[in-house]
């Protein structure tokens, strides 16, 4: 951002409050939920509007609680919306395949193989039913890679409806409301009362 403006100004000051004020919020671990990754992937295409990049976004649960989250802009401009979307959903999937192999290590059985979410249906479709274009050959990389491990049944490519798209703070300016939902799905909670006093203490 080479030329930052009052609005930039008071946007970064409205960030500085929000983590202020959440500041001893921290991730809830649910004891005994199910050993199985989801992955909920987005982008925002053409977000920058200084070079018109989009930004890669996902978060990977195990069971109910978030453990690897990443917000990275693209290298390359990408040309649709789809495009967009193949390429976080093969960074999101190489993470996975990080994850699956590091809970192996720890002796950590999955339940079931990973599921990854994306709210662009031609990108899920087109993964369950691969009709490779000529005009997708410059994202073949991308495309093929996630495409055997779909067909080999290591991962689901799944759709899941824009509103229901838990990545979407990490992308969108959302309501009071929705990011609300969107931070009580992630299990970001303030910390019990138990342990307020020592917090304030300090």
């Amino acid at each position: 951002m080479h030329h930052p403006s009052h609005t930039h100004w008071q946007a970064m000051k409205r960030l500085l409050r929000y983590l202020k004020s959440t500041i001893h919020h921290g991730l809830l671990f649910h004891h005994g939920s199910n050993a199985a990754l989801h992955v909920y992937t987005d982008a925002d295409w053409a977000g920058d509007h200084d070079d018109r990049t989009s930004t890669s976004v996902y978060v990977i649960y195990l069971g109910l609680t978030p453990i690897s989250w990443s917000s990275k802009k693209q290298r390359t401009v990408a040309q649709s919306s789809t495009e967009a979307k193949y390429h976080v959903v093969a960074h999101a999937v190489v993470e996975t395949n990080w994850l699956t192999n590091l809970l192996k290590e720890f002796r950590i059985s999955l339940d079931n193989v990973p599921t990854i979410y994306c709210d662009n249906i031609v990108t899920t479709y087109f993964y369950q039913n691969p009709v490779f274009h000529d005009r997708m050959k410059h994202i073949a990389i991308d495309f093929h890679f996630v495409k055997d491990q779909v067909q080999g049944q290591q991962l689901w490519i799944v759709h899941v409806h824009s509103a229901d798209q838990l990545a979407n703070i990490l992308t969108k300016s959302l309501s009071k409301a929705q990011t609300q939902w969107v931070v009580s799905k992630l299990g970001v909670v303030p910390p019990p009362a138990n342990l307020r006093g020592h917090k304030e203490d300090k």
